[in-house]
């Protein structure tokens, strides 16, 4: 793997509430410079970030239901197109975990396939947040996503009490089969983590230290 490579596997994230519009202008303006995969930003910077990117070819990914996955359907739909609307060719959605753990699978997977079906276009990656679930739960938590037709199954959201694991992503990787891809996320800020993630199946690595992580790389 280059080093240009592994820049193409990252999205550089910015989700901290008191983030300014300066903040965000550096992130794509770092994003540009290295080639990342997408940087994640909050729904109500994507417009900024699209302004600056304009005709490049850095992808702008979006979160929906963020943090704790439990707003209604409907408003994570809204959220979803409009920020779509605004720039967004990538989408992480959080799951709604307080119904799929009260046993209403069918309505986490609808949520999640209404989501799908109306950005067509979009990359729609399904936040899980692992930390919240068991094993057997996050293997269903995959089934759910690849039956409503996701393109990725996100580890967490960074903001739980446990961010990215090597066992999940394996475990993810064992149960996904190729059917999805994987995305891991929370907590990973060296080199070693990234490589590590990505050793063990990780499609795609989510990090704000995203440069720490490319400026590390001497393979």
């Amino acid at each position: 793997m280059t080093r240009a490579e592994l820049a193409g596997k990252i999205d550089l994230t910015l989700l901290s509430p008191v983030a300014t519009e300066l903040n965000i202008a550096s992130l794509v303006a770092d994003g540009l410079n290295y080639r990342f995969a997408s940087v994640c930003v909050p729904p109500c910077h994507v417009a900024l970030a699209r302004s600056i990117i304009r005709d490049n070819p850095l992808k702008i990914t979006a979160v929906t239901g963020f943090p704790l996955g439990f707003s209604s359907a409907d408003s994570k739909l809204f959220e979803s197109v409009e920020a779509a609307g605004c720039g967004a060719s990538e989408i992480d959605m959080v799951m709604n975990v307080s119904l799929f753990k009260s046993g209403r699978t069918s309505a986490v997977e609808k949520e999640i396939r209404r989501v799908v079906e109306a950005l067509p276009g979009a990359v729609i990656k399904v936040i899980i947040e692992a930390c919240y679930l068991t094993d057997q739960e996050k293997r269903l938590a995959l089934e759910l996503s690849v039956n409503a037709g996701a393109r990725f199954v996100k580890t967490s959201t960074g903001w739980g009490p446990g961010g990215a694991r090597v066992e999940d992503i394996r475990l993810l990787h064992d149960a996904a089969q190729g059917r999805i891809l994987l995305k891991a996320s929370g907590g990973i800020k060296t080199t070693g983590d990234a490589l590590e993630m990505i050793g063990a199946g990780a499609d795609r690595v989510g990090s704000s230290s995203g440069v720490a992580i490319v400026e590390g790389f001497y393979g």
